[in-house]
Parts: structure tokens; C-alpha cells; sequence
């Protein structure tokens, strides 16, 4: 519990924290501090090695001729339109995915939520797509959407009783093939999502949910005064997890595509430069530059949401 006391001026100070808030901050901090450390010197190193690599011109096969050409690497990445297209490209994927596994992840969890019988049943069915590897995923998803072998055109022909074309080729085109590599990203990580969300449902005290009803609320007006703020954290944490892996997405588009149709993301950009060209140096400045993308979308999030994830309060 902390207080915020006004100055003399009127203005607030910092929050003032309780005996017991410091004490729940001094055993978080000794709990998580062995962890935190050993995460620390176990990725401390590859970080910075990145950094300084990044700074070479450096062939793996011409190991002599590496050279220090200090920031010309971010330069030479941030003014090519391969980068700029590959970065729209992870942001589009990031957003749609996002956006549909939110909306769907909370109605399962809703239904999950007030399913009392087979409530155990219903979320290990749900959890079957996550279970699954997602480059198995990828080539399941890959070959219902040929055009020839696949089962998608012919569900979509009979539902449009023959409207749509049977013979459609879904990556044939850039905006068709990201349509693909979506929905088998939605199908598989909606169920993280949910689950996820689940979590922030049950604990919401059911006497909210009660007096709300009885103050003659509508369930749009409950889910927005009372579900939604309550769910603060859990909604936060959700979409940070889904944001973050989203954005370094390389399995599903590297099987459909392989970067084919303008479908190329960061991280496959990314493979290209140090595994295929063994351009270590590159690889290694367009690494830095999605750490850092990965690092300020965290701090956006957790900037924006103003959550208070020990406790679960703004």
C-alpha cells in the first residue's frame, strides 16, 4: 500500500511506500534476485558480443578481412528498403495476430469461465493447438492452403456454392500468404491468450459481478466498468508475451514462404544476413536492431498499461 501526499505547492509527491509494501519488495527482491543474476550473466555476454560484431564488416568465410566500420552497418540497414519492408511486413503480422487473439481469447475465456462441468475437458481441448510444434503447424497449414492438395479452397467453393475459385492460389501474392501465415499464427497462439486471460477472470470477486447486475447494469457496461479494469494486469501481461513473440516471428513464414512475395519478417531477414551470406557483421547490427525493437516495445507496454504487477493494481 502506498500514499501520495500533496506539497505545499499542491503538487503530488513520490509515493510514499508502507512498512508492509517495503517488506513485500525486499522478499520479491530475494526471491527473484538468484534468477535474476544468472539471467543476467547467461545473456549479458551474447548481447554485447552482438554489439561489437555489429560495429565489424566481417565475412565469416574472409575471417582476415574483417574490418571496423563502427555505426556504417546501422546506417547502410536503416536506409535499405529491404529492412523497412521486412519491418513493415512483422508489424503487420504482429498487429492482425494480435488483435484477432485478443478478441477470440477472451470469449473462450469467458466460456471457460462459466463452464463448471466439463471445465477440465473444455481447456485441455482448448490447448491442443499450442501443444503442437509450430513448424508441424506451418506445414499442416501450408498444405490445407494448396491449391491443388489442400482441403481450404474446397471448403471455401462449396460454402460460396461455387463463387470462390477452386483453383486459387493462396501464395501467389503477398497479401494471400500473410492471410495464411495469420490465421495458422491466430489458431495455435490464441489458446496462450486465453489462458492467459482466464487467469485475470477468476480473480475477479464474483460480489462485483453481482452488485453490478443488481445495480441494473448491462453486461456491456459490466464487462467495461467492472471485468475489463479488473483485468488490467492480466490483459497487459497477455499481449506483452503475444506482442513480443509475434514480432520475432521467422517459423511460420520461413515454411510457407521462405520470404517469398514480399513476405520476408525481421528475424528471417535476420537468418539470411549471418547463416545464408554469413555476414556476421550485418547479421549481427540487424540483431541489435530488433533486440532493441523487442526492448522498446516491452517498455511501451509497460509504460502505457501503468500496471502494478505485484499486485495486480493500477
Amino acid at each position: 500500500m502506498s500514499t501520495i501526499a500533496p506539497n505545499a505547492a499542491g503538487k503530488a509527491r513520490k509515493p510514499v511506500l508502507s512498512d508492509r509494501a517495503k517488506e513485500e519488495r525486499k522478499l520479491g527482491w530475494m526471491l527473484a534476485g538468484p534468477a535474476f543474476v544468472v539471467m543476467v550473466l547467461v545473456t549479458m555476454w551474447p548481447i554485447l558480443n552482438a554489439i561489437w560484431l555489429s560495429l565489424f564488416q566481417y565475412r565469416l568465410t574472409d575471417p582476415a578481412g574483417r574490418k571496423f566500420v563502427g555505426l556504417n552497418n546501422y546506417v547502410t540497414a536503416l536506409t535499405d528498403n529491404l529492412f523497412w519492408k521486412a519491418m513493415g511486413i512483422t508489424v503487420a503480422i504482429t498487429v492482425i495476430t494480435l488483435v484477432f487473439e485478443l478478441v477470440l481469447g477472451f470469449i473462450i475465456a469467458l466460456v471457460m469461465n462459466k463452464i463448471v462441468i466439463p471445465r477440465r475437458t473444455l481447456r485441455t481441448v482448448v490447448l491442443i493447438p499450442y501443444a503442437i510444434i509450430t513448424v508441424v503447424s506451418a506445414f499442416s497449414w501450408k498444405y490445407a492452403a494448396q491449391f491443388d492438395t489442400g482441403f481450404i479452397n474446397h471448403w471455401l467453393h462449396t460454402l460460396s456454392f461455387g463463387a470462390f475459385d477452386l483453383n486459387y492460389n493462396w501464395f501467389g501474392g503477398t497479401w494471400s500468404s500473410l492471410a495464411i501465415i495469420c490465421l495458422s499464427e491466430i489458431w495455435k497462439t490464441t489458446p496462450f491468450m486465453s489462458l492467459l486471460l482466464l487467469a485475470g477472470l477468476a480473480q475477479i470477486d464474483g460480489a462485483m459481478e453481482e452488485a453490478a447486475v443488481v445495480d441494473g447494469a448491462t453486461w456491456w457496461q459490466k464487462m467495461r466498468r467492472v471485468v475489463l479494469p479488473n483485468m488490467k494486469a492480466s490483459i497487459m501481461v497477455a499481449t506483452l508475451f503475444r506482442t513480443l513473440d509475434a514480432f520475432r516471428i521467422y517459423d511460420n513464414p520461413y515454411v510457407m514462404t521462405g520470404g517469398a512475395n514480399d513476405t520476408m519478417t525481421l528475424s528471417m531477414l535476420v537468418a539470411n544476413e549471418t547463416i545464408s551470406r554469413v555476414e556476421i557483421g550485418m547479421g549481427a547490427c540487424l540483431a541489435v536492431i530488433l533486440f532493441l525493437c523487442v526492448l522498446g516495445i516491452a517498455a511501451l507496454f509497460v509504460k502505457g498499461f501503468n500496471v502494478d504487477l505485484a499486485g495486480g493494481r493500477n
